[in-house]
């Protein structure tokens, strides 16, 4: 199946000239905000003086630890987004599916290590899950416009798969991604509801703003490398910080 490009960007919340960033660069953006929440996840999580109180807001205890993974929240609506733009513009996009579900089958070892240190860890799956299961919502959503009640029912049995399957942010994050889809041509309504939608994640609410400087170009990210380069991205970086939370603490 192949599809075209859209011929005009949405407007964003800002004007023309703070839209700078490239879809490479969000790319860029969301990998590092990944890697310092799993840091925090796998090192700081073991690490005493990271859990330290530094201080208080209200009855919330604030430590580098909850610092850290605060600012990596941030992290999973841009990947939604740049999930979305890729099912937008792709020209291929069983090809597509195909490499979210692949490289959710190669995560899973890795993250199955990140939170319990063995093979088989069956209470979650990583977040490629997720954003595959989004995809499939997005095939749905485009593919039976035309025919309601059969979309609603192909949606429904996704949202009760992510349910049971309860992937990272689970159906919380596959309806986010339908959400953000519905509401990519208004900016200021989607980033609304897309945060009261994860209000148990509110920090969420500041990847808006890199996703509103948006200016719809590629960017660096050219050739087959560099594409699958943030897809090894994932696993590989879960590896690295599995094999330094080894070293440090459990030798």
């Amino acid at each position: 199946m192949t599809t075209c490009t859209q011929p005009t960007l949405p407007p964003s919340i800002f004007p023309t000239r703070f839209q700078i960033l490239s879809g490479s660069a969000l790319k860029l953006l969301a990998c590092i905000l990944m890697l310092i929440d799993h840091t925090g996840v796998l090192i700081l999580a073991n690490y005493k003086p990271a859990l330290r109180v530094l201080f208080t807001i209200g009855s919330t205890e604030i430590t580098w630890y909850r610092i850290v993974r605060d600012i990596g929240r941030s992290a999973f609506p841009i990947f939604c987004f740049l999930l979305m733009e890729g099912f937008l513009h792709t020209h291929d996009r069983r090809k597509y599916g195909r490499n979210l579900l692949l490289f959710a089958l190669i995560s899973e070892i890795p993250w199955n290590f990140m939170f319990s240190n063995t093979w088989h860890y069956p209470d979650t799956q990583n977040v490629f899950f997720t954003l595959f299961l989004g995809y499939l919502g997005l095939c749905a959503l485009e593919a039976l416009w035309e025919k309601p009640l059969l979309q609603l029912l192909c949606i429904a049995g996704l949202f009760g798969f992510s349910f049971v399957l309860h992937a990272d942010y689970s159906w919380h994050g596959f309806l986010l991604i339908l959400i953000m889809y519905l509401l990519r041509t208004q900016k200021f309504q989607q980033a609304l509801v897309s945060t009261l939608w994860m209000n148990y994640e509110w920090k969420m609410c500041f990847s808006f703003i890199s996703i509103n400087m948006y200016n719809g170009k590629r960017g660096f990210i050219q050739g087959k490398a560099a594409k699958y380069f943030f897809y090894l991205f994932y696993p590989v970086h879960i590896i690295l910080l599995v094999i330094l939370r080894q070293i440090l603490f459990y030798r």
